[in-house]
């Protein structure tokens, strides 16, 4: 009897989490590393679901249905709330992955003094977000992780941490 083959191509699904400060670039570095070809689930669009953590939860399983990575683009500021995410991507079959914009609460405040509308966010916003951040820990369960910081060029610098990846 013939061994069943693994197919050639085996696309990997992930669910990207991106966690900083609001105007920390995270929906820039979005645009620029994933909008071709990842989903884009962010509060921000959704902001007047009466339960904004199951609409997530319903996009990203709508995306990993689809055999499509996604990407969380939301403050992301509590290991309760990533570890949760981390959680979700291993029961859908999805690799979750981070990538943590180190807090730069000058920098920030400077992006959303450029922000107009509904982008731009009380400065309270930024700091109170500063105050609850908690770093990424090993135990929250990311399959790889990574810092990303802005560049005063507009491009972003992207490094590993392997202390994170479990």
């Amino acid at each position: 009897m013939a061994r069943p083959r693994a197919p050639r191509h085996v696309t990997r699904v992930d669910l990207v989490v991106l966690s900083g400060l609001q105007a920390s670039g995270k929906s820039t570095f979005f645009d620029a590393r994933f909008a071709a070809s990842h989903a884009h689930v962010s509060q921000d669009r959704f902001r007047n679901a009466r339960d904004p953590a199951a609409r997530r939860r319903a996009l990203v399983a709508e995306a990993a249905g689809a055999g499509r990575s996604a990407v969380v683009d939301d403050t992301n500021v509590s290991r309760e709330r990533r570890a949760a995410l981390v959680a979700l991507a291993r029961a859908l079959g999805m690799r979750p992955v981070l990538y943590f914009f180190p807090p730069d609460v000058k920098a920030s405040l400077a992006r959303n003094a450029a922000r107009a509308g509904r982008a731009r966010v009380p400065d309270v916003a930024i700091f109170a977000s500063r105050k609850r951040l908690e770093p990424p820990d090993r135990a929250e369960g990311f399959a790889a992780a990574f810092d990303v910081r802005p560049t005063p060029e507009g491009g972003f610098l992207v490094g590993p941490r392997p202390d994170l990846a479990g």
